[in-house]
């Protein structure tokens, strides 16, 4: 089956609830960030959260980037 939409895979494809409750809401840097802890004691970013267009621009608040546990506040 082919799906012609706009819409994002992961609307379409939902994933497991036990997927969601690994992820929280951070502050870095003072941006709002939803994370996901990796096996390595880390941050994942998983989405941008802020609503100013230059946080989007900088590469270190991109989803996939990684953050240390001890630089974010909550």
């Amino acid at each position: 089956m082919i799906l012609y939409t706009t819409m994002p895979q992961e609307l379409i494809f939902q994933t497991a609830s036990t997927e969601y409750a690994k992820q929280q809401l951070v502050y870095y840097d003072g941006i709002p960030l939803l994370v996901r802890e990796t096996e390595t004691k880390e941050y994942e970013i998983v989405r941008n959260l802020s609503t100013n267009p230059q946080h989007f621009l900088q590469a270190k608040y991109s989803p996939g980037m990684t953050i240390l546990a001890r630089a974010i506040t909550s």
